[in-house]
């Protein structure tokens, strides 16, 4: 199987000097897919609840924390798992373990990055802000799944899904049910493209004893992933039923469903670049997902 590079250092990040090089690399900043993936979700909520238009700038907020808070928990999941990554060959690049970034350097990098999230939060009314606190065990507590659990994939579905969490209550002052259903099939997803993301270090994996769900479904990954996306699809449906029982309202769901039908029926276990190319997909899902959450809230 191929090994997909970590990075490969293109564009802007290539050009900077050797130190900031490693900070942004820290922080994926060379990969924005990470973030886009924690900000749908949040979208998400702020559109389903309501506040699509009305709180735009609320949606461009979650934006900018998206991208400090991803790269923090990138920060600091690569400074628990540096010996781990340099055991695996698509990691062992990455700065702390090649020496591009020091490890005091790397708190440091890690504490301006938080301080972006905290600025993000002021802007939070007082409910949304102590959910938003709420998350910091799940997220502090995520590198180590992969050492006591087949399933890290559920625990990252909890913690990348929780700015629909805070959107939702921001916008509605309360945390009811098509919240819950909303925030259960991002979950399942999350577990469906994290999977996919697996593929690429199976082997690896299973040499030095990590754990995942792509090991775990072994020969059944594909029908694996389509039953996560199944299960996403249907939270979606009763997420949006309830706001508003209308076959249409189901019907806005149709492009997000096919498109993460096309990865599964696409998908190969033996293709890491295919598999990396179908995890980055899921930014358009995010996106279908967001443009119908904007028309069942804005109809109510």
């Amino acid at each position: 199987m191929d090994i997909v590079p970590d990075s490969e250092h293109r564009g802007l990040v290539a050009r900077l000097p050797p130190t900031l090089r490693g900070l942004a690399l820290l922080a994926r900043f060379d990969r924005p897919i990470g973030w886009w993936l924690l900000f749908w979700p949040g979208a998400w909520g702020i559109a389903l609840a309501g506040g699509a238009w009305a709180r735009w700038d609320l949606i461009a907020w979650f934006l900018l924390g998206s991208i400090a808070m991803r790269g923090a928990g990138c920060v600091f999941n690569d400074i628990v798992d540096r010996d781990l990554d340099a055991q695996v060959a698509r990691t062992r690049a990455r700065p702390i373990p090649s020496g591009l970034v020091s490890l005091r350097l790397a708190w440091i990098w890690l504490a301006v990055l938080a301080l972006v999230g905290l600025v993000v939060l002021l802007q939070l009314t007082p409910l949304a802000a102590i959910v938003a606190l709420a998350s910091l065990a799940p997220v502090a507590a995520y590198p180590f799944m992969k050492r006591i659990t087949w399933w890290p994939q559920a625990w990252l579905g909890l913690v990348f899904s929780w700015a629909l969490l805070v959107g939702w209550s921001d916008i509605a002052g309360a945390l009811t049910l098509p919240m819950w259903l909303l925030y259960a099939g991002s979950i399942a997803w999350v577990i469906g493209y994290d999977t996919i993301y697996a593929l690429q270090d199976r082997e690896d994996d299973a040499m030095i004893g990590v754990r995942s769900s792509a090991l775990r479904m072994g020969r059944h990954v594909k029908a694996g992933v389509g039953i996560f996306y199944a299960i996403a699809v249907g939270f979606w449906a009763a997420a949006f039923w309830t706001m508003r029982p209308d076959p249409l309202a189901i019907a806005a769901l149709a492009p997000a469903a096919l498109h993460l039908g096309w990865q599964v029926v696409t998908l190969r276990a033996d293709d890491g670049a295919g598999a990396l190319a179908r995890f980055r997909a899921n930014r358009f899902t995010g996106l279908l997902i967001f443009l119908a959450c904007v028309v069942v809230g804005t109809s109510l």
